[in-house]
């Protein structure tokens, strides 16, 4: 009897950001942060000096914030749990798929993970980031930490990368039903005569990473309007905003606190979508759930309600295993959702426009 041949083994390498594991792990996670040239855009001489500097003024907050967390991030955790609901959506695909996590700033880092996928005999690599939108500032930054890590370990298999996928139809309708579902919980539990608005919530960038060409801002307004496009929902009232700045430059707005402030003044009720995070972590259960949720009650906003990150949903999984599909399915070695580039050339920073160049 002929043995049946062997199925290609496919690396799915899901790229994220990371975070501290335990307290200690706090400083010299903010370190990896801001000493990266893709965050802390300044003279090499001077990064790896300013980079502790700011780490070390921010390290307090942060332990603050990840003890309301039981003390480290739960994004491992939810990012293996991601993986391995990924790999059972694939199951019965002619390939055999395997998830492996590389985190950007703490463990398991890019090295660990090429190591892993090298152990494991991989065909092929397909990069998998968890950020819908692309940006020079993580997706960008995790690539270029992947390239690096693979030539380290010696790991030479054809790769493929999935740059983004905020437009992507099956992301934009199974959030629209997670949205839709925090909506209509939240309307049940207003007032008739209080409105209710979505602040889709991303995380901000400093004006100048924008200006120098970054497609992320432009790219999480496509998200949104296809979220909103998807939830079909009368004369709904919606803005987009932006979170998390961390740093005395201005960054790209509205910001989500002035939004916030806004609906006390309109007397409007909220509901914050993080649209930029597909996982639940300290952006979203502390910024979010707790210090956004408290500025909201001294402003007097009349309801303050979250809709939760996509985690593991199986609508959102199931769209996933079809951008591995089509990403596979392509000759291309960098594919955006639709395969080709799809952002207007303004966006010098998108990743098909340097491999333009480089050609």
């Amino acid at each position: 009897m002929t043995a049946a041949p062997a199925r290609e083994k496919i690396a799915l390498v899901l790229l994220n950001l990371g975070g501290p594991d335990r307290p200690e792990s706090v400083r010299p996670f903010l370190e990896n942060l801001f000493m990266d040239p893709a965050i802390l855009r300044v003279p090499g001489f001077i990064r790896p000096w300013l980079g502790k500097f700011i780490a070390r003024r921010r390290t307090k907050a942060a332990l603050e914030n990840y003890m309301v967390l039981g003390g480290k991030s739960p994004l491992l955790e939810l990012t293996i749990e991601q993986g391995q609901t990924l790999d059972a959506a694939l199951a019965h695909d002619e390939a055999e798929f395997r998830s492996f996590v590389a985190m950007r700033y703490w463990h398991p880092f890019s090295d660990e993970a090429a190591a892993a996928v090298k152990a494991w005999g991989a065909d092929r690599v397909l990069l998998v980031p968890l950020y819908p939108q692309f940006s020079t500032t993580t997706t960008g930054s995790s690539m270029t930490a992947w390239d690096a890590a693979a030539a380290k370990v010696g790991l030479s298999v054809p790769t493929q990368t999935l740059c983004c996928w905020h437009s992507d139809s099956g992301f934009a309708d199974a959030t629209a039903r997670i949205v839709k579902d925090a909506f209509e919980k939240a309307r049940a539990e207003l007032p008739a005569d209080v409105p209710l608005r979505v602040l889709f919530s991303a995380h901000g960038l400093p004006e100048t990473i924008v200006k120098q060409g970054d497609p992320y801002q432009w790219q999480v307004e496509q998200t949104v309007l296809r979220v909103v496009d998807a939830l079909a929902l009368p004369g709904l009232d919606w803005i987009t905003c932006y979170q998390s700045r961390v740093t005395p430059q201005k960054w790209i707005g509205p910001a989500t606190e002035a939004e916030i402030e806004r609906a006390a003044k309109d007397k409007t009720a909220i509901l914050v979508v993080p649209i930029a995070f597909v996982s639940e972590h300290s952006e979203t259960l502390v910024e979010l759930d707790v210090e956004y949720r408290e500025e909201a009650e001294e402003f007097g906003v009349p309801g303050y309600f979250r809709a939760p990150a996509q985690n593991s949903d199986k609508a959102f999984i199931e769209a996933i295993a079809g951008l591995v599909r089509r990403t596979l399915g392509s000759e291309r070695g960098l594919c955006s959702f639709a395969g080709a580039r799809q952002c207007p050339k303004v966006h010098t920073g998108c990743p098909h426009a340097k491999l333009k160049q480089a050609a």
